[in-house]
């Protein structure tokens, strides 16, 4: 399973508007559910998280393939930045950032007071040789594009420099991703124990369970929690059911077929978080039956979108429009809501000369809920227009490897919504690593371009738009809806983030009531 789309899509660490002045703050930025009276200290939190035993991984710069897995590292370690509640970027283990005139060299200052889990400070040179580990793994230009290892460097005890190929008003965005800080120089047999800095330290783990404790000198602010106890669960249903029993305080991401059962009991709280995941269809453009933009365009007009967030997210979600990065300041909502229209729809496919007579497979999986429900009715839906579909179900490991891609038609999710530049730049630009349609377009190209590079905020209000108007236009992704984050929880706990994403890992002011 490759680390970078399934980790985005828990850990939520996209890119947003541009943060272009000096940006401070310790992470405390997170829009929280209600507080429920003053803060209280200590405690333990029994929370559930999704995982497979066979995905376990320990490295902060590895492959994430456990929700449960990533939920500690982020406990665990800072990274430089994280999602924010005034701004799409908050300070984390960095304290600001500036940009150089040109936008491609950029200053990032260390928290003051940020210290490793053992006493010792963390300084610039710990940074650097962090994101230069992280560079060097096998998704290392996707995880920091632009960015080569050598133009990584530090200024002094508390500064870090990051000199990108391109001009990128982006840059503190993207180390929000996964830039998790670690000592210098620790080997790689000793990660799993190696102290982090951020708001709790390890103090066991077993099998995808483990124990946090309380860092008391966290750089960030106060800490609430005693003790986190992270629970790993093979399926959303068995969470939920830990959750109704009382044998876990949250269930996080529990979905909404949990949520709609927990609706009716007042001794558990849902927590929903907007804007959470998309679930897009996924059309290749380069090849097969979908090259001809026609053909795509026809295929999101078929679908019934209100009926798919009825139906599939049991009413949990919105109606997209085609364009991922719904989360975004500076989303196009002045580009007209696209509905169904099967007699256009059939038009474009006539002028196309598509195949009616074959039937077309649709590719998912099981991996949360909704997907494989989301190609069944789409399948159903398509049918009205005389388009066969026939859905086609792979476990995880074989969908990743053989389809996800690689495919002409199949299901994907994502949990980065709140930029729109940041699906650009991993999914659709020409060449990029993730580029799941294969889709390449100069115009497309040349508008990414054109935003990262513009520093002023009505200019690159403009360029967005442009970029998003040719991404409804052309591109290979029917997005046909946005699915609610579903946390539940006891009554008792108190200050859960509602940022989605990576936002909702940072539970340093999470407490319970007595």
């Amino acid at each position: 399973m490759n680390w970078n789309r399934r980790q985005v899509l828990w850990a939520g660490s996209g890119i947003g508007a541009a943060a272009l002045l000096a940006a401070c703050g310790g992470g405390n930025d997170a829009a929280s559910s209600g507080s429920g009276g003053k803060p209280r200290k200590g405690g333990t939190l029994r929370i559930g998280a999704l995982g497979r035993s066979s995905a376990i991984t320990r490295d902060p710069h590895g492959n994430q393939g456990n929700e449960s897995d990533y939920l500690i590292i982020a406990l665990v370690y800072d990274t430089l930045t994280a999602p924010g509640l005034k701004d799409n970027t908050a300070g984390r283990l960095a304290s600001a950032w500036k940009p150089s005139k040109d936008l491609k060299t950029w200053r990032f200052t260390i928290a003051k007071g940020a210290t490793f889990h053992d006493g010792t400070p963390v300084t610039a040179d710990d940074v650097v040789w962090s994101l230069r580990r992280l560079r060097n793994t096998p998704a290392g230009a996707a995880r920091l594009p632009g960015i080569k290892a050598d133009n990584i460097t530090a200024e002094g005890k508390d500064t870090v420099v990051l000199v990108s190929d391109y001009a990128n008003a982006e840059l503190p965005m993207l180390t929000r991703l996964s830039t998790f800080i670690l000592k210098k120089n620790t080997p790689d047999k000793g990660i799993a124990k190696a102290p982090g800095t951020g708001p709790f330290k390890l103090d066991w783990y077993r099998g995808g369970n483990a124990r946090l404790l309380r860092n008391d000198h966290w750089h960030g602010g106060k800490v609430h929690l005693d003790a986190i106890e992270v629970t790993m669960f093979e399926s959303p249903q068995a969470m939920a059911n830990a959750m109704m029993s009382g044998q876990i305080d949250v269930a996080s991401n529990a979905g909404p077929v949990a949520a709609r059962t927990a609706d009716s009991r007042k001794d558990i709280q849902v927590i929903r978080r907007p804007n959470d995941m998309a679930m897009p269809l996924v059309m290749r453009a380069s090849s097969g039956p979908f090259a001809d933009p026609k053909v795509r365009e026809a295929m999101k007009l078929v679908v019934d979108r209100e009926a798919m967030v009825k139906q599939v997210l049991s009413g949990y979600g919105t109606v997209a429009n085609d364009i991922l990065g719904t989360g975004d300041p500076g989303y196009a909502k002045s580009i007209p809501q696209r509905h169904r229209d099967l007699a256009k729809a059939k038009q474009l496919l006539k002028e196309a000369d598509f195949d009616f007579s074959k039937t077309y497979e649709l590719v998912t999986t099981e991996d949360i809920a909704g997907l494989s429900e989301s190609a069944t009715l789409f399948s159903t839906q398509a049918r009205e227009a005389g388009i066969k579909i026939k859905v086609v179900k792979q476990e995880s490991g074989t969908f990743y490897q053989k389809t996800w891609l690689k495919g002409d038609f199949y299901t994907n999710y994502w949990g980065t919504n709140d930029s729109v530049v940041f699906f650009a730049s991993k999914t659709m630009t020409t060449g990029a690593g993730q580029n799941e349609a294969d889709w390449s377009d100069k115009d497309f190209d040349a508008a990414y371009h054109k935003v990262i590079a513009t520093a002023d905020p009505k200019a690159r209000a403009a360029a967005l738009r442009d970029l998003q108007q040719i991404e409804y236009d052309k591109s290979g992704y029917l997005l046909w809806g946005m699915a609610d984050g579903i946390d539940l929880a006891a009554p008792k706990v108190h200050g859960l983030p509602k940022l989605p994403g990576y936002g909702r890992v940072q539970l340093e002011n999470v407490w319970l009531a007595q």
